[in-house]
């Protein structure tokens, strides 16, 4: 539960430190004293949206700090554990804000994300507002309240989280089925080219070898010649003396017969040496290439055949030839992305009947337990209703079939809250038959039902009890203080009814203290609950009348 609530400079509030009890804890003050600061500046620490604006005027930041008793609050504990943010059975969190608008959050002292902060805030207090009865004018928000009454909440974000993947692997089957209607024509189309380009096989590097090849063939008889006169020239097996080995041997000998050892002459003879070398080795390779080089038709004709069937098939697919092979392979590899796409489509398929199938299983189970929680829930209702003065309504939690076509994330049936404000009338929805005053004692009666049922040990009420008054007021009054003795309640209230059923009762006011104004909150002793609740049944001016009234009430509470 909540043990102290901490606030510096906060809106109106220069520094406030509010020790809180087990119980039924009660709120009052005059309009605009600022009763709600309280409540705002928890939510403040238990993750809400900060503005800047809420720094008190004058200051550089405010900070607001909640401390929590989670000795007797497994699921608490187990989420602090889990974050490694244990603290011997006692969390606080704190957040600070700036002028610049700029918050930090902490739990037991180490910064926090607010996601975290709020995952944390959802088990350790439940907020029930002043305008709740104006939600429950959406289905949607009954649905949600169902859910929470039968402790479902889990298994109905299963259901939601089911349900898109149902439909997301839905709509990816729907798409590769059109394209699969689309592929057929392309695998044909691939299936012959590829054949072809089998067929052909063309390797890497392989063109440029053909075309050598071709132009060697078709030009052998002159290359022949050539090279015959190329042979000649390098070498002196004939004996020519206009060779060129036979004229760098008669420079040698020139050279020789000047006897001189001049480096300049001994560096030219090395060099003629070395020239004989080379043009004898070229030689020999000319002499090699010449003895592979042969006129042969035959295989001209297979060269020139199969560099046509290369050339022919580059034109028809618009590429270069030497692309051919990069070309092939890259068919080869669509054909088989989309003989794969069929083994998608069978796989997906499947995968698409198991998600439909998990998520009929979690909303058939959650549509078991909704209907058995929306009967308890009606019976509970009625109950608080007729103790609220509506003895001839009759509350209904209906749950409407949904068809399978209309299947959504929150379940195979829409949940909405039905009332008959008079027997022998059917229940319609709330929204058609409650007035003001009735809808307030409605929501007011589901939020008691619900309250009772939460595991949240912190129930904060905030004015839910607007639109009543006398002693229905001082039903609701007795309806909170017996929640009080199960779970810590703090109700803000204007009603002298149920403020005098408080087990402790804070007031709020508010001072002007040269131009700055500041809100105080005070525990009352019993004398001063006395006043208060005078104050709050007569107005401004308490009498003996009033005091003596305020005294029975507190008394009988």
């Amino acid at each position: 539960m909540l043990t102290l609530l901490s606030i510096r400079n906060y809106a109106i509030v220069d520094q406030l430190d509010l020790e809180l009890k087990h119980g039924m804890t009660v709120v009052s003050g005059e309009t605009g004293a600022g009763k709600s600061i309280m409540l705002d500046a928890l939510g403040l620490a238990l993750g809400d949206r900060a503005q800047s604006d809420c720094v008190r005027e004058g200051s550089e930041r405010a900070e607001i700090s909640a401390c929590f008793d989670v000795s007797g609050l497994a699921e608490a504990r187990a989420w602090l554990s889990e974050h490694d943010l244990e603290a011997d059975g006692e969390c606080q969190l704190r957040r600070v804000v700036t002028t610049e608008g700029r918050s930090r959050s902490f739990i037991n002292g180490r910064p926090t994300p607010l996601t975290q902060v709020r995952e944390l805030g959802e088990l350790l207090v439940d907020i029930h507002g002043q305008h709740e009865h104006q939600r429950l004018l959406k289905k949607e928000h009954h649905r949600t309240l169902l859910d929470e009454f039968a402790a479902q909440t889990d298994l109905a974000e299963q259901v939601r989280r089911t349900f898109h993947r149902w439909r997301r692997l839905d709509t990816e089957l729907t798409q590769l089925t059109e394209q699969s209607e689309e592929q057929t024509a392309r695998v044909q189309l691939l299936s012959y080219q590829v054949e072809e380009l089998d067929q052909l096989g063309l390797e890497i590097g392989e063109l440029s070898e053909l075309e050598e090849e071709q132009r060697v063939l078709a030009n052998a008889g002159e290359i022949l010649t050539t090279g015959q006169q190329l042979i000649n020239l390098t070498s002196d097996s004939d004996g020519d003396s206009e060779n060129c080995l036979s004229l760098l041997n008669h420079c040698q000998h020139l050279l020789d017969s000047l006897g001189s050892q001049a480096p300049a002459l001994q560096q030219a003879a090395e060099m003629l040496a070395s020239a004989q070398i080379q043009v004898d080795e070229a030689s020999r390779e000319i002499r090699g290439y010449m003895d592979a080089v042969e006129i042969n038709p035959e295989r001209q004709q297979e060269v020139e055949d199969r560099l046509s069937s290369i050339y022919d098939i580059a034109r028809k697919h618009r590429i270069n030839p030497e692309d051919i092979p990069e070309f092939h392979e890259k068919q080869r590899e669509e054909l088989g992305s989309l003989h794969r796409s069929d083994d998608e489509l069978e796989a997906l398929e499947q995968a698409v009947k198991e998600a439909q199938q998990e998520y009929l299983s979690a909303a058939g189970q959650l549509s078991l337990a909704r209907q058995k929680a929306a009967e308890e829930l009606s019976h509970a209702v009625d109950k608080q209703l007729h103790g609220l003065g509506m003895a001839m309504a009759s509350f209904v939690a209906c749950l409407t079939p949904l068809d399978p076509g209309r299947y959504n994330a929150s379940g195979l049936e829409e949940v909405e809250f039905l009332i008959s404000a008079n027997k022998g009338q059917p229940a319609r929805s709330l929204a058609k038959v409650a007035s003001g005053g009735e809808l307030s004692r409605i929501s007011l009666a589901i939020q008691v039902v619900t309250a009772q049922t939460s595991s949240t040990p912190t129930l904060i009420f905030d004015e839910v009890d607007v639109g009543i008054g006398g002693a229905i007021a001082e039903v609701v009054g007795r309806m909170l203080r017996e929640l009080g003795a199960r779970a810590q309640i703090l109700c803000v209230t204007h009603q002298p009814q149920v403020a005098s059923q408080g087990h402790q009762h804070l007031f709020v006011s508010k001072d002007s203290q040269g131009d700055l104004t500041r809100t105080r909150i005070d525990m009352l002793s019993r004398d001063r609950r006395v006043e208060e609740v005078a104050r709050m049944l007569g107005g401004i001016d308490i009498t003996n009348t009033s005091r003596k009234h305020a005294k029975e009430m507190l008394k009988s509470a």
